[in-house]
């Protein structure tokens, strides 16, 4: 069983009257036992990395990311929380558990960053382990800072570790400068120590450029759209668009680890999680133990068919296996029909049609299929309920649709975006655009090719689009549609918000 690291859940403030009240809550770090060898400072990157695998964490990159948007809808008996989330049922946002999990598990994986960032510079680690373990829990804590920004706005800071009852509570940031200042500035630390070194579930020099320049495209799109908050950042919108062409194009340019898959099909094959596009994965893989550790996201995304296994068609005369799922994400028709008619980011990855082993037709949509399935999250090697589909966190083509983004309409942006739309099965954009109309194309680009991976709310937001383009969201107010709510247990608990 997992370990539960508790930050805000105190389990010292539920004791009876006849407890001792002094105890600590449990989880708590020492130091005096811990970060002795390489071995140790191993275990606690590990489990800091661990954190971002909880359900509740890992599920959320798609239940705040995606739920809540045009892409998809809840089954219709789906639980409240995701019915609340899609239908942006706001006055329900401060107790929404997706919600309240969420930022727990986000500062869970910031205190163990920061115990890694208070411990091992005084440790005996060789120079080079040092860096590294440095440099990864300099980019979780940016990661999970950066997370709880895009989602709740201004939240408390915390840079060195809780490890007692005094140090639970924090006040939020003043603005989002102090917040993206530590935001970037980890980044910056994470860059100037890390190698690149692509390894599955870890974060490399390139990841931490590549959370840079993500950080700083939503702060200049933010800000250029006039998102509540944003618009008081002390950089201007060319400077922070040039931050984040800076970042992006170290991603394109500096480094020869990763680029473009040519295979729209193998970006998403789980056997193939060192493919070219892979900057930041988790680590989840069919062999683990406990789920978390093994993946059950596909179930979230496939439709209950027959009970059985199903097959998809790979366009290429192959079939690909899965199981039947749960149909909690089920995509709109509206965002389909958004798709051009030849783009096989549509005709090939949102599945209409399921056949049987013997390649016959089991299931339509309309019909006996209740709707179109994003197959991104498929493995056909899967063990019962026992997966290694993992979210997609950072990816190449993201990274490159942000620095084509942030330099505007150049030779060099087209290049990019027409190769994602070439690979797609699409011709070029159309040439002579101004920079505030190529961006329009990088934003409808990054619609389609990032569908279901946990971008389109935070697109959105950037945009200032949630209330344009969200049916649900109509008649939000805009700071609502920027962030949602700190939960309520937290302000409960935390006597400085």
């Amino acid at each position: 069983m997992k370990i539960k690291h508790y930050i805000f859940m105190l389990c010292g403030l539920l004791v009876t009257g006849s407890c001792d009240l002094q105890e600590e809550p449990y989880g708590f770090y020492s130091e005096d036992n811990f970060y002795k060898t390489a071995t140790d400072a191993e275990s606690a990157i590990s489990y800091a990395y661990d954190a971002l695998t909880y359900l509740e964490y890992s599920r959320g990159v798609f239940m705040l990311g995606d739920m809540p948007t045009d892409e998809a809808g809840p089954k219709a008996d789906e639980g409240a929380d995701a019915q609340a989330l899609h239908n942006w049922t706001t006055e329900n946002f401060n107790t929404n558990r997706s919600l309240s999990n969420y930022f727990k598990y986000a500062y869970i994986a910031i205190n163990r960053a920061n115990s890694i960032l208070d411990a091992i510079p005084n440790s005996q680690i060789e120079e080079k382990l040092k860096n590294q373990y440095l440099g990864e829990a300099y980019f979780l804590r940016a990661w999970n800072y950066f997370n709880l920004a895009r989602n709740f706005g201004m939240v408390p800071i915390h840079t060195s570790v809780v490890n007692s009852l005094e140090k639970t509570s924090a006040p939020k940031a003043k603005d989002l400068d102090e917040l993206y200042n530590l935001i970037t500035g980890d980044c910056r630390k994470a860059i100037e120590l890390l190698d690149v070194n692509q390894a599955l579930g870890r974060a490399d020099k390139v990841a931490a450029q590549s959370l840079a320049a993500k950080a700083y495209i939503y702060m200049a799109s933010s800000k250029a759209h006039n998102v509540p908050l944003y618009t008081e950042l002390s950089l201007n919108t060319d400077a922070l668009y040039d931050s984040a062409a800076f970042f992006a194009g170290q991603v394109v340019n500096d480094q020869g680890t990763y680029g473009f898959d040519s295979n729209l099909l193998d970006i998403y094959d789980v056997e193939k999680p060192d493919g070219p596009e892979h900057i930041f994965l988790m680590s989840m893989d069919r062999s683990g133990s406990v789920e978390g550790d093994y993946s059950k996201i596909s179930k979230l995304f496939i439709p209950y068919v027959s009970g059985g296994d199903i097959y998809l068609d790979n366009g290429n005369g192959t079939y690909d296996k899965s199981h039947d799922g749960w149909s909690v994400f089920q995509t709109n028709e509206s965002f389909y029909n958004t798709f051009d008619g030849a783009d096989d980011r549509g005709l090939l990855l949102l599945v209409d049609v399921l056949y049987d082993a013997d390649g016959v037709e089991i299931a339509t949509f309309p019909g006996n299929m209740p709707y179109r399935f994003c197959r991104k999250y498929i493995d056909p090697q899967f063990i019962a309920d026992k997966t290694s589909t993992r979210p997609f966190l950072i990816r190449y083509s993201d990274i490159a649709l942000i620095y084509a983004e942030a330099i505007g309409a150049t030779p060099e942006a087209y290049d990019l975006v027409n190769y994602i739309r070439n690979r797609a099965g699409l011709g070029n954009l159309p040439s002579g655009l101004s920079t505030d109309e190529f961006r329009e194309h990088v934003f409808d680009e990054r619609g389609w090719e990032l569908a279901f991976e946990g971008n389109r709310l935070y697109d959105l937001r950037r945009f200032n689009r949630v209330t344009d383009m969200v049916e649900e969201a109509v008649g939000i107010t805009a700071e609502q549609a920027a962030f949602y709510p700190i939960p309520q247990l937290e302000e409960d608990l935390n006597q400085a918000l």
